[in-house]
């Protein structure tokens, strides 16, 4: 179980941490803080929980990211799953397993902490992941993104995907999945964008297209880049909601002009998943310098779904912080 927000946080020898991860735990899991500065304070502690080689302050990071799952926001939650899956650290598996297995938490937080123990590549997470897939009760948006991570990890750990040569990319993320890798013949973006909507090849394979046209798309001024992005917001036509939804958080990556008309649409589209208008909005709030996109956001901030309203506060805090020309999004500084 994860610490309460009111436990004194030690550091793994056994004395109190800094005060700079206690001063962001507080607000992470303040209920009365406003959410805009929460993320920004994950944010902060995302960036110390991921420190390599680990420092004092890293595990008691992870530990405040997870004291945050006691939170009524799911959108908040499914940020903080991500997170510690960035984190690249094994002291964030338990939390993250703790997740999958509670079948009251919300769909979207299942499906992002099981996405990031795919990201963390675990292969004891394996077992709980294959019977998530397998349960024909599960939701949907978990069984496909536990299916994702366990092909995720299988690749990882076989000797075809060590042997693989990957295409530097511009994004520091761990990845749902990788790109396609190198090989002699350079696959063309037409080629690219029919694995990316073929629904009969696996998700899996469909997502390493999608990574791969991402890093196609940048930096903004490749001749590839304008292409590349019309031919992943075609993917907004699938008809699985956790596809969609990762189109627009490799929007939100990309931060390209191209992309506004399709996620502006999807925003718009009240009939739409929820976890993909979310993702659309912040995409959107990446995008803040752009004419007319804050007046987009703002006809938006009383929408019915709470997940998507919280999206829209974090994504127009997220385009003041494009305006500011500051270095990084945290309430600390993370250089």
């Amino acid at each position: 179980m994860a610490p309460s927000a009111t436990e004194p946080i030690t550091s793994p020898d056994g004395f109190p941490s800094d005060p700079t991860v206690s001063a962001l735990r507080q607000t992470l899991t303040s209920e009365t803080a406003p959410l805009a500065k929460r993320f920004r304070a994950l944010f902060s502690l995302k960036h110390l929980a991921a420190q390599k080689p680990a420092t004092p302050q890293t595990i008691p990071a992870i530990d405040a990211i997870a004291a945050a799952f006691t939170s009524p926001s799911a959108l908040l939650k499914h940020e903080l799953a991500y997170c510690l899956g960035q984190s690249g650290k094994d002291e964030a598996i338990p939390y993250l397993q703790a997740v999958i297995e509670d079948r009251g938490e919300d769909a979207m937080c299942r499906h992002e902490a099981a996405e990031a123990l795919g990201a963390l590549g675990d292969a004891g997470s394996l077992k709980l992941l294959r019977q998530r897939r397998d349960d024909v009760e599960e939701e949907e948006v978990v069984r496909e993104t536990c299916d994702i991570a366990i092909e995720r990890i299988e690749w990882e750990r076989s000797e075809a995907g060590k042997a693989e040569r990957l295409k530097q990319s511009d994004f520091a993320s761990i990845d749902p999945a990788p790109p396609l890798a190198k090989t002699a013949e350079r696959l063309s973006i037409p080629q690219l964008e029919r694995t990316l909507l073929d629904t009969s090849v696996p998700m899996f394979q469909r997502y390493r297209a999608m990574f791969a046209l991402r890093d196609l798309a940048s930096p903004p001024d490749l001749s590839s880049a304008v292409p590349a992005v019309q031919a992943l917001a075609r993917g907004f036509g699938d008809p699985s909601a956790l596809f969609r939804h990762e189109i627009a958080f490799v929007f939100g990556q990309l931060s390209h002009p191209a992309s506004i008309p399709s996620l502006v649409a999807t925003l718009s589209d009240t009939k739409e998943a929820s976890m993909v208008r979310h993702e659309a909005a912040e995409a959107l709030g990446s995008l803040g310098e752009e004419d007319g996109v804050e007046d987009v956001l703002r006809q938006f901030l009383n929408d019915p779904e709470q997940v998507v309203r919280e999206s829209i506060v974090v994504a127009l805090d997220m385009a003041e912080f494009e305006r500011s020309g500051q270095a990084e999004y945290a309430t600390v500084s993370v250089a």
